[in-house]
């Protein structure tokens, strides 16, 4: 409480925090050059079948209601290495063939060519909040893009209200912290009202931005959900997680959960934080102010036994009472 009284800056996560963290596919572009049996949603969904992230459920949920069979991938045949912040590569049949989803950063740094045309459409679905993931196979060395898969989540509704309200307690800056590209980031922050945003922000990055800040504003909260918010959300003076869809690490690490994945609560925290703060301050000075006039009266013998019963027990009941005040402060 006491160091969210003080708070002056404030980082969110994306995925899960300013939104619901339930991502929906919405568009499946097939490259036309590809075979017609390289579909990109099929590819994709056969490599997230084993992940847990929302965005490879929404994959492989979307596959299912098109009624794409998905092939499941035996972990005697397949390794499936997450790569942080990009994307996941599937290697089948020893190397002989390898999948890659994710993101245009993975693909520049495995040098697979996108398609001008699929890079146009992927800037424009990304303009529209859209996460756009590339699907890619090679087959002996040989690499085709087989197309593209967008995903969106819902901006939760209530999060440009929950912005303001935090600038109305005092919050100065707000960021938004996100794995996710550039122009997908700036249409999320547009619409929930963020003051900044840092976008393709690997775990250890989002962890040097909430040092930045600390280095700048001393104090520095993180709000997050998921599993890669965890460090961030221990290195900030406060971490806030969301305590309905947060995983088990943020939760464990954060300093405060917000039940029901309420928005609401932050703002809330903090005025109940401020003015907690300022109860204590008022406490302080009264039962000091008290001790010292009955000393003062003591020290010339006019002090008598029931003013220094009250100057104890009264000023102890006085704060009691003060402090109680509090039950009064609602959301």
């Amino acid at each position: 409480l006491e160091a969210a009284g003080r708070l002056r800056v404030m980082a969110f996560d994306k995925t899960g925090t300013l939104t619901y963290g339930k991502p929906e596919v919405m568009d499946v572009i097939q490259n036309p050059a590809s075979a017609e049996s390289d579909d990109p949603l099929k590819l994709a969904a056969m490599v997230e079948s084993r992940s847990e992230h929302p965005l490879a459920r929404a994959v492989v949920r979307a596959a299912e209601e098109r009624g794409i069979e998905v092939a499941s991938l035996e972990e005697s045949d397949v390794g499936v290495e997450a790569l942080s912040g990009r994307g996941v590569r599937a290697v089948l049949n020893g190397d002989e063939q390898q999948i890659y989803v994710g993101n245009r950063a993975l693909f520049n740094e495995v040098s697979i060519a996108i398609p001008r045309e699929l890079l146009s459409q992927a800037r424009a679905l990304e303009d529209d909040g859209k996460t756009v993931m590339v699907v890619a196979t090679t087959i002996g060395g040989q690499a085709s893009v087989a197309g593209l898969v967008a995903v969106a989540d819902t901006v939760r509704p209530n999060a440009r209200e929950v912005i303001a309200a935090l600038k109305r307690v005092g919050i100065r800056r707000t960021v938004m912290l996100t794995g996710d590209n550039e122009r997908t980031a700036a249409a999320i922050a547009a619409q929930a009202g963020i003051d900044e945003f840092r976008a393709n922000l690997p775990p250890d990055e989002k962890v040097a931005a909430i040092e930045a800040l600390l280095a700048e504003y001393e104090q520095a909260a993180m709000v997050g959900d998921g599993i890669n918010d965890a460090p961030a959300l221990a290195r900030a003076t406060v971490g806030i997680a969301m305590g309905g869809a947060g995983t088990d690490q943020a939760l464990e690490t954060a300093d405060i959960a917000l039940m029901a994945d309420n928005l609401d609560n932050i703002p809330y925290a903090i005025r109940l934080s401020r003015r907690t703060l300022g109860i204590v301050r008022q406490n302080l000075g009264l039962s000091l102010a008290i001790k010292a006039v009955v000393m003062a009266l003591a020290l010339p013998g006019l002090a008598t036994l029931w003013m220094a019963v009250f100057a104890d027990v009264g000023a102890s009941l006085i704060v009691i009472l003060n402090g109680m005040r509090l039950l009064r402060h609602r959301a």
